[in-house]
């Protein structure tokens, strides 16, 4: 089962942290750089479709903002590698990241066109599919594990929390258990498996959240993602915040890093981290606004480990000896 590249063991022996960008360069001698691509294929839980959407959920999808969704898939391609390119001096092989609303939310007849026209660009190495937990079933995962024997493949699921008072509160549409399915089915086709937590949800106290890292050690995922909680325009947990406040505690920079820190420590060193925060676009962030980019707080993150003699599994393997 496609966990890790290298022993957690000897993650904790070489580091603090167990960077899933890491296990990326020890496989292809280099970081690779994720192209996103957006197909506007919607999601189930969207207004247009029935129920109200997730709370959090911003009208893009988590778009990433220099992509033109009218252009054609090769297009974008062409357009996301040179975007990287530029900005960040990247150089192929590159994965194909589908990573707005929900990239399994079709026929397998087109998903497959659109995947495999992906890989056919010469400088595209592998995809990592962007969904949710209850938009996968048995034909698609069995079409990945297919594929995943000729090239790169990652699934990445949206969970956002592992308590149902609060998927229920954010609309989400399933529970935790209908995440946990899907990771298992996933990953026991033996396909790098990802999921994504949201730290800071309305309603979660400090150990509910750390609770989470606990959760995430059970599941066969290789990488996870966090980042905190961010309100942002148009979306209804921006109504929410203006008519009920008090339903909301935004962390500042420095309580987050130590939140952070404590999670990691509940973390499983086998578990990849692929990121800690998001940067939601400046015209649509309402709060937390720390002025921070994303290697910032990861060098804030690191320094915290230092001070305080941390590493992640710290606190996990404690309770396992």
């Amino acid at each position: 089962m496609k966990k890790a590249f290298l022993p957690s063991t000897l993650y904790a022996i070489m580091q603090q942290l167990h960077f899933f960008s890491d296990e990326i360069a020890a496989r292809y001698g280099k970081k690779l750089y994720r192209i996103p691509l957006d197909l506007a294929l919607g999601c189930p839980n969207r207004p247009d479709r029935f129920g109200d959407g997730c709370t959090f959920c911003a009208e893009d999808g988590s778009r990433a903002r220099h992509l033109a969704r009218h252009l054609e898939l090769a297009k974008q391609v062409q357009t996301g590698i040179e975007f990287a390119a530029g900005r960040y001096g990247a150089t192929p092989p590159y994965l194909a990241y589908f990573q707005s609303y929900t990239n399994t939310y079709d026929s397998l007849e087109k998903l497959r066109s659109i995947y495999e026209e992906a890989l056919q660009h010469p400088r595209i190495s592998g995809i990592v599919v962007g969904t949710r937990p209850d938009c996968v079933n048995d034909l698609i995962l069995d079409y990945f594990e297919d594929l995943s024997k000729k090239t790169y493949v990652m699934i990445e699921y949206g969970i956002e929390s592992t308590d149902n008072k609060t998927l229920e509160f954010i609309n989400r549409g399933h529970d935790y258990q209908c995440a946990v399915d899907a990771i298992n089915a996933t990953a026991k086709r033996n396909i790098y498996t990802g999921a994504h937590l949201i730290l800071g949800l309305p309603g979660e106290s400090r150990e509910t959240i750390l609770s989470h890292a606990d959760k995430m050690n059970e599941l066969p995922i290789t990488a996870l993602k966090l980042h905190q909680l961010q309100l942002v325009k148009g979306t209804i947990m921006a109504k929410q915040a203006k008519t009920n406040p008090e339903w909301f505690q935004f962390y500042t920079a420095e309580e987050y890093i130590d939140l952070t820190v404590d999670f990691i420590e509940r973390l499983s060193p086998d578990i990849a981290i692929e990121r800690f925060v998001s940067q939601s676009p400046k015209d649509l962030l309402i709060s937390p606004d720390w002025g921070l980019k994303n290697f910032e707080f990861v060098a804030k993150v690191e320094k915290r480990l230092e001070e305080r003699n941390a590493r992640q599994g710290r606190k996990k393997l404690r309770v396992e000896s």
